[in-house]
């Protein structure tokens, strides 16, 4: 369960309750889902009642109720209440039920997990530009919009303008001495105010754990990897037991967040950052717990859910990658 599921079942539970003339107000084009604030209740929180109370008539917290009476049932969500002046507080199961509902989802969307409609009914194109950063910043960004509904179109003269700081002189032809993937990289990673490193001396070419280029990418081809041995061993990914990795569920459960915050902002060093982590959470559970029978083991529901948790991990690596403009290769 994600941000962008819970903001579409609130969605839905306006849409019905204006449908059945249970709530006089104007549907609004997009809800926000956010974590809940240190000292509130639940994971996640919804103020879309407060927004709703005035034309609607009603007090937020009434309107809130009707609201929870109409939010479908979800799966990974344990309980719908109402807290304070009107919030909508949603609680998700803990533990295994989440993780399963988590992996379910990643498996579900593929690629796309993490898409949602953050930007839906906003229309934007940006100004032309030609320096080689901010041509890259802008056409991630566009991208990054798009994947959260936003119409993107032409860039213009009159366009949105983002700030970017340009690469220098000498540093014009990073494409051609780093290749597409690196150079995207060293210009993405740091945020857009910020002077773009590591593009003079090929660090990012370098295959070892010190390129976080590389330990991105080593880690989707590592769980590329364990699914082809799991292959060749006769069985496959099915989350069935409980797996104890809890900072690589977070980070998972966080990527729909962390794209439509990059996408908001402008920023997809956010999304580069948000890789790394996620690299880092994989190879940790990976060096922990072994995904894969050892030895004389034979295949057990233990494996076929470590398993689907490292696909999971694999899918959104690839994901990000490629919202970034820069390639998963199966094989390092």
């Amino acid at each position: 369960m994600t941000p962008a599921d819970l903001s579409r079942a609130v969605l839905h539970a306006v849409r019905r309750a204006v449908d059945e003339d249970a709530l006089r107000a104007p549907v609004p084009a997009r809800v926000r889902v956010e974590r809940t604030r240190p000292g509130g209740r639940g994971d996640y929180a919804c103020a879309v009642a407060l927004q709703l109370a005035r034309p609607a008539a009603l007090p937020a917290r009434d309107v809130a109720e009707i609201l929870r009476e109409r939010v479908p049932g979800m799966p990974g969500v344990g309980a719908v209440e109402v807290t304070g002046p009107g919030f909508l507080n949603f609680t998700l199961l803990d533990g295994d039920d989440r993780l399963d509902a988590l992996v379910g989802a990643v498996r579900e969307h593929g690629a796309a997990y993490g898409h949602g409609d953050a930007a839906s009914g906003t229309a934007v194109s940006f100004a032309v530009v030609e320096e080689p950063r901010a041509l890259v910043v802008t056409e991630t960004v566009e991208r990054l919009l798009a994947a959260q509904g936003a119409a993107v179109g032409a860039r213009t003269e009159g366009g949105e303008a983002l700030h970017v700081v340009p690469v220098p002189t000498d540093d014009r032809d990073l494409f051609e001495r780093l290749g597409n993937d690196a150079a995207r990289w060293a210009l993405l990673r740091p945020a857009p105010h910020d002077r773009p490193r590591e593009t003079g001396d090929g660090a990012l070419l370098v295959q070892c754990e010190s390129n976080p280029l590389f330990r991105v990418r080593y880690a989707y081809a590592r769980t590329r990897a364990l699914s082809r041995s799991a292959e060749r061993l006769g069985f496959g990914a099915g989350y069935e037991e409980r797996v104890d990795a809890p900072a690589l569920g977070a980070l998972l459960a966080d990527h729909p967040d962390v794209l439509a915050a990059a996408a908001r902002h402008r920023e997809p060093d956010r999304v580069a950052r948000h890789l790394e982590a996620v690299a880092r959470a994989f190879f940790d559970f990976h060096d922990t717990v072994a995904p894969l029978p050892v030895g004389d083991e034979k295949p057990s529901a233990a494996h076929r859910s470590r398993l689907a948790l490292a696909e999971a991990a694999g899918t959104v690596l690839a994901g990000g990658l490629s919202l970034l403009g820069i390639s998963a290769p199966e094989v390092l």
